[in-house]
């Protein structure tokens, strides 16, 4: 049954398309950290092994929870590794096994380019679509990134580089 929720199919499916974007970072992101928690090494590997696993749990709870806004909406999520390869706009790194700070460097890049990319989704979102609620729902995404790359950004602290 289609929601009657006063957004047109055009709005919702423009709405369902950004979401699925995202679903697809968070999904490839996910992926990439869960891949540095088993890999990491060195001096901080408990610590950092620990930490990566925080961060996933929490993409994984972004990942549920982008996936059934756009149920919500009345449409499918996404759900395999080529529709998430295909739509992320974070970039896999296969074969490639980087030291535990190029681990927390690249994570920071990644997330810092899916925090940039939702400033323009929560702005598409409310302006051009006119829903708030994806608009809220995103902001709220957004501010969770910007936490967790704050935090990757401190394990970088006086580094060099």
């Amino acid at each position: 049954m289609k929601p009657n929720i006063g957004l047109t199919d055009d709005q919702r499916v423009g709405v369902c398309e950004i979401l699925n974007g995202r679903l697809a970072d968070e999904y490839v992101l996910y992926t990439k950290t869960r891949k540095y928690h088993w890999n990491v090494t060195g001096i901080h590997f408990a610590e950092l092994h620990e930490f990566f696993e925080e961060q996933y749990d929490i993409l994984e709870a972004a990942i549920d929870e982008i996936a059934e806004r756009v149920r919500q909406l009345g449409f499918m999520a996404i759900g395999t590794l080529d529709e998430f390869k295909t739509l992320s706009k974070v970039q896999e790194r296969p074969g490639h096994n980087p030291s535990a700070s190029e681990m927390i460097r690249d994570l920071l890049r990644d997330h810092e380019t899916i925090i940039q990319q939702l400033r323009q989704d929560v702005d598409t979102t409310a302006e051009k679509y006119h829903d708030a609620g994806t608009s809220d729902f995103l902001t709220a995404h957004m501010e969770t990134h910007e936490k967790m790359a704050w935090m990757l950004r401190a394990h970088l602290e006086g580094e060099n580089g």
